[in-house]
C-alpha cells in the first residue's frame, strides 16, 4: 500500500502556504547582525497574547495531521507522528531563523514552542483519523466511488480545496478570484478618485461570480465518476464555499457585517453562476475542459477590469488595521494565482484525455 497523492499534494501545498504566511510581506531584508538562531536563547516575549499562542498552534497542527496521512500506510503510527514531529519542528526553526531578516518580522522562541504543540496535536489527529481515510476507511471507499481513480483527480480536489481556502478573503468579489492588481499595486487606491454608477458595480460581480462559479463546477465535474452524484456534490461545493465567506466576514468583520458580501451584484452572480452551471453540466467531458477554461479567462480579465468598490474600501478598513495582514497577504495571494493553476490543470486533464481516459 502507498500514501494516498492527495494528502501529498495538500502537504506540499501547505508548507508552501505556511512558509508565504510566515514571510509575508517578502521585503525589506537586510543583515540581522548576529546569529538568525539567537532568539532561541531570548527571553521570553515581554508581550505575550492568547491570540498569538492559538494562532501558531493552529497554524502547524495541519501540518501534523498531512504529514501523517502522506506516509501512511507506509510508516506506522509511532513513526508517522515521529517523522511529522521532527519534520515540522524544522519547518517552524527555519521559517523562524529566515524572520530575523525581515525586518517586520519578529522571531520568537515561544512562537516555535507553540507551532511545535500544534504538530503533536495534528500529528495525533492523524493517528486516529487514518484507519477511516486509508482505501479501506469510510472517507477513501467515498474517494473511490466517487472520483476517478490517480493522481489527476487528486490534483483537481486539491485546486478545489484551494478554491474554498481563498473565500476567506473578504477583498474580493463573490468567487472573484485572479485579481493580480492587489500583488503589484493597491487595487482599493487605483482609480479611487473616479466615479462610477452603482448599475456597473453590480454588473461587474455578477458577471465575475457567475462565470467563476460555473467554470469552478465544470472543473470539478472533470474528476467525478459518471455514476457519482454529481449535482449534490456541486451543491454541497457551493454551499461550503458561501459558508466560508460567511465565516471570514464573521470572523474578520465586524458582527453586523457577517452579511456584507451578499450585495445585489453577488445574489446575481449566484444565480446566474448556478442556472450556467447546470445548463453545461450535460455537455460532453471534452466540451466542459473547454468552457470551464473560456469562462476562467473571461472572469479574470473581467476582475482585473472591475473598477474598485468604495463601500468595500470603507469596510475593509476595519480588517486590515487589526491581525490578520499576513493571512490577508496569503489569502490574496491563493486568490490571485488559483484561475492559473486551474487554467493548467485543465489543460492537463484535457491533454491526456487525448490519450485515455483519466486514471
Amino acid at each position: 500500500m502507498r500514501a494516498s497523492p492527495l494528502t501529498r499534494f495538500f502537504l506540499a501545498l501547505y508548507v508552501l502556504l505556511v512558509a508565504y504566511a510566515t514571510l509575508h510581506p517578502l521585503s525589506g531584508w537586510r543583515d540581522p547582525g548576529g546569529s538568525a538562531l539567537a532568539f532561541l536563547a531570548a527571553p521570553w516575549p515581554r508581550y505575550i497574547t492568547a491570540f498569538d499562542l492559538g494562532a501558531n498552534f493552529c497554524g502547524y497542527a495541519p501540518y501534523g495531521l498531512l504529514c501523517v496521512l502522506a506516509v501512511r500506510p507506509r510508516f506506522s503510527a509511532v513513526p508517522a507522528a515521529l517523522l511529522a514531529l521532527l519534520t515540522g519542528a524544522a519547518l517552524s526553526l527555519v521559517l523562524e531563523a529566515t524572520q530575523s531578516f525581515l525586518p517586520a518580522r519578529i522571531p520568537s522562541n515561544l512562537d516555535v514552542i507553540a507551532n511545535v504543540a500544534g504538530v503533536a496535536a495534528g500529528a495525533l489527529a492523524g493517528i486516529m483519523l487514518a484507519p477511516r481515510l486509508d482505501g479501506g476507511g469510510r472517507l477513501g471507499r467515498l474517494r473511490a466511488e466517487v472520483f476517478e481513480p490517480g493522481a489527476a483527480a487528486d490534483l483537481g480536489l486539491t485546486l478545489l480545496g484551494l478554491w474554498l481556502f481563498a473565500q476567506l478573503n473578504p477583498a474580493t468579489l463573490l468567487f472573484g478570484a485572479g485579481d493580480l492588481r492587489g500583488l503589484f499595486a493597491d487595487p482599493l487606491a487605483a482609480g479611487s478618485g473616479a466615479r462610477h454608477g452603482a448599475e456597473l458595480f453590480v454588473f461587474s460581480e455578477a458577471a465575475t461570480a457567475a462565470a467563476n462559479l460555473a467554470a469552478v463546477a465544470l472543473l470539478a465535474s472533470a474528476p467525478v465518476r459518471p455514476a457519482a452524484p454529481l449535482r449534490r456534490l456541486l451543491a454541497a461545493l457551493v454551499a461550503a464555499a458561501l459558508a466560508v465567506r460567511t465565516l471570514a466576514f464573521a470572523v474578520l468583520m465586524q458582527a453586523e457585517q457577517v452579511f456584507a458580501w451578499f450585495t445585489p451584484g453577488a445574489q446575481l452572480g449566484l444565480a446566474a453562476g448556478i442556472a450556467l452551471a447546470l445548463a453545461t453540466l450535460w455537455l460532453p467531458r471534452s466540451a466542459r475542459l473547454a468552457l470551464a477554461a473560456m469562462l476562467l479567462m473571461a472572469a479574470t480579465v473581467l476582475v482585473n477590469l472591475a473598477p474598485p468598490n468604495p463601500y468595500l474600501a470603507a469596510t475593509l478598513k476595519v480588517w486590515e488595521q487589526g491581525h490578520f495582514l499576513n493571512f490577508n497577504g496569503l489569502t490574496q495571494l491563493v486568490s490571485a494565482a488559483w484561475p492559473f493553476a486551474a487554467l493548467g490543470y485543465l489543460v492537463y486533464v484535457a491533454a491526456a484525455q487525448r490519450r485515455m481516459p483519466l486514471q
